[in-house]
């Protein structure tokens, strides 16, 4: 400004600086302005490209500077307007500048990444890594249940072998909500890698019932986040978007990313109705669609199923039908973690004056939870505990339980088989079954009811009344999450390969391009950006199997060793020789389980007995003595034996014992 003055006083002097107002400074300023531009077109044009690029980049460093100087000075003035600004946004738009001056300052942006590691053609084991440079987020970590083929098992887990590998990249683990293929696998994750975990309440709630068997809870890092809320994890801002499932505090996500936003639904459902009066935020999605969606990751569980998925709310209504008039003591079944279902039957229980007892170490974790949250509503004194049933009449009881999908342990099995230690099951109780099975599950509910039927209860289930309502959207409410949300690309997820074909089919009727509707698979590295996607490779992936205390213990060997036992039995073969000469001492010995009754088959044993007295002293006279050779000789010989006299393939275990 020293300067402009001085140069004013000699073009002017004082008298005229002194008259000047603010019209004749503007315009004074204005012809100086003119007069360096045409001093500038007059310059020699071979100079001026000589120079150019060095000078535009010194007043840009010159400028980039002041603006750091100036913004230190700002946020020392306690002005709220300005303090809005941060430094780091007036810099990075200084730095395009400069960027756009030179060619060779620009940086190419990464990929995102997207890599399912379960939940892809399969129910169950939901998990995905989104991973941007050197940073990685989770999205959910469930299990699976074990096939029938999965002799003993007890839950099925996801692979974590890649997150381990890159333990040092993951910012978070975020959860759509509290059922168990996405939160059932967390306690394992948390054992191999203390990583912060993103979720709403009650999802925590109920993830802290887990992690306590486990003895997690003291190092867990659990962070509760609300519906419409937004956390930054390295490059990613992952929004929480309100939904509707079967769950109280669902959310879907939107992971925003430098290349753009991917839509998460996570399980969803669009009901217009719910318990709860909070509908899932369409308006919210249809915004983000207006943005511009890069991705729309969509669960497929009811992709084959058209219309639209039923309220929650008919379910109440249906339950006061069968509570009105009736006299008899009634037991409901269904899934514990369905809150919105034994909220409906509490209405239903409070409405017709009936104390509720309740059944089942999963059932009882939910509802205390659930009620100790805020997320249950039910008046004083109408829970009782199971021991006080004896207390009441019939018509004074509704007893809530597990085992809605026949499971052999459950509660309402064990009192289908009479086995319950608490309730036993009479001519004078109505069973409300309300659950649809799971696929393969069909044959072990049906043995439930018909062993209450048996007993002379009377059984409600989903063929005979409207009991159960899914929580997932059909083909409809798939539609319209489609047409809100307009992504470039669409990933169906959560369902089984005929699912997410179906999905696929119907984002092809809404107008999505066939070109960008993307199959992906587990453990398949999708890289996509504004511009393209690809897959570009493969990560560890498969299912860890958790049997008792041991996970990942038991393979695909020792699964098809529990097959050929459950299926054609046990032949172990006892030899005494002695060590030094080679002899037969004692046996050979026959010990038969699962494979026929001894017995019964006294001269299959005797036969058998002396092929193997005859094997063994062949390998003594060539002089066999390496116990190895002797044991596949017995084993291969007596295989082919028994299946030649029985058609049937026994395990066969040779024993030697040396004297």
């Amino acid at each position: 400004m020293a300067k402009k003055e001085n140069n004013s006083k000699s073009n002017y002097g004082k008298k005229e600086k002194k008259a000047f107002n603010k019209k004749a400074e503007k315009k004074v300023k204005s012809n100086k302005k003119n007069k360096v531009v045409e001093k500038t077109k007059r310059a020699n044009k071979k100079e001026q490209s000589l120079s150019e690029g060095t000078a535009l980049i010194g007043v840009e460093k010159r400028n980039l500077s002041v603006i750091k100087e100036t913004v230190k000075a700002v946020t020392k003035v306690p002005n709220k307007d300005i303090v809005k600004v941060p430094a780091k946004d007036i810099v990075v738009k200084n730095e395009q500048k400069s960027i756009a001056v030179k060619e060779e300052f620009k940086f190419k942006k990464d990929n995102l990444k997207i890599i399912p590691l379960g939940g892809i053609e399969e129910i169950g084991k939901n998990i995905t890594v989104f991973e941007y440079g050197n940073d990685i987020i989770i999205v959910d970590c469930g299990v699976a249940f074990p096939e029938d083929d999965m002799l003993g098992i007890d839950l099925v887990i996801p692979d974590f072998s890649y997150l381990e590998k890159n333990a040092d990249k993951i910012r978070g683990l975020i959860i759509t909500h509290g059922h168990e293929d996405h939160i059932g696998s967390i306690p394992y994750l948390l054992k191999k890698l203390n990583i912060p975990i993103y979720a709403t309440k009650l999802t925590i709630g109920l993830m802290e019932n887990k992690l306590e068997e486990h003895k997690l809870n003291a190092s867990a890092k659990l962070n509760v986040v609300k519906q419409g809320q937004t956390i930054v994890l390295g490059k990613f801002r992952v929004e929480f978007i309100r939904s509707c499932h079967s769950i109280p505090d669902a959310v879907a996500l939107a992971i925003h990313t430098p290349v753009g936003t991917v839509v998460h639904t996570g399980d969803f459902k669009i009901d217009y109705t719910p318990i709860n009066d909070e509908v899932i935020d369409l308006g919210r999605l249809a915004e983000l669609g207006n943005k511009g969606v890069l991705a729309l990751m969509s669960d497929s569980t009811n992709a084959e199923r058209k219309g639209y998925t039923m309220s929650e709310s008919s379910v109440g209504e249906v339950f006061d039908k069968l509570f009105l008039n009736c006299r008899k003591r009634i037991v409901v079944a269904t899934f514990a973690s369905n809150v919105y279902r034994v909220q409906q039957i509490v209405n239903s229980a409070v409405k017709y004056d009936r104390k509720i007892a309740v059944c089942g170490r999963s059932m009882i974790n939910m509802i205390t939870t659930a009620i100790e949250l805020g997320y249950i509503d039910v008046p004083k004194n109408v829970f009782i505990d199971i021991d006080m049933i004896k207390n009441y009449t019939d018509d004074q009881l509704v007893i809530i339980t597990t085992g809605s999908q026949g499971e052999a342990m459950s509660a309402l099995t064990r009192m289908a088989n009479g086995e319950h230690k608490k309730v036993n099951i009479t001519s004078n109780d109505l069973v409300i079954i309300s659950a649809t099975p799971i696929p393969g599950n069909e044959k072990y509910v049906s043995k439930v009811i018909d062993d209450l039927m048996k007993i002379g209860a009377e059984v409600v289930y989903s063929s005979l009344a409207d009991v159960h309502v899914s929580g997932h959207a059909c083909q409809e409410e798939q539609k319209l999450m489609l047409t809100l949300v307009r992504p470039k690309y669409f990933l169906p997820v959560h369902g089984e390969y005929r699912q997410l074909i179906a999905h696929s089919e119907t984002a092809k009727k809404v107008g999505i391009n066939p070109d960008n509707i993307i199959l992906t698979k587990n453990g398949k590295i999708l890289e996509l950006n504004e511009k393209e996607a690809k897959f570009t490779g493969n990560v560890p992936f498969g299912k860890i199997m958790v049997d008792g205390l041991g996970v990942g213990d038991v393979g695909n060997i020792v699964l098809r060793d529990r097959q050929h036992l459950s299926q054609d039995g046990l032949i172990i073969v006892v030899v005494t020789m002695d060590s030094a000469t080679g002899e037969v001492v004692a046996g050979p010995d026959i010990i038969s389980r699962g494979f026929v009754y001894v017995r019964e088959s006294e001269n299959l044993m005797e036969d058998v007995k002396m092929l193997i007295a005859e094997e063994v002293d062949n390998c003594v006279r060539r002089g066999l003595t390496d116990w190895t050779s002797i044991k596949t000789t017995i084993r291969d010989n007596l295989k082919d034996y028994i299946y030649q006299k029985t058609k049937r393939n026994p395990m066969i275990l040779p024993i030697i014992m040396e004297v």
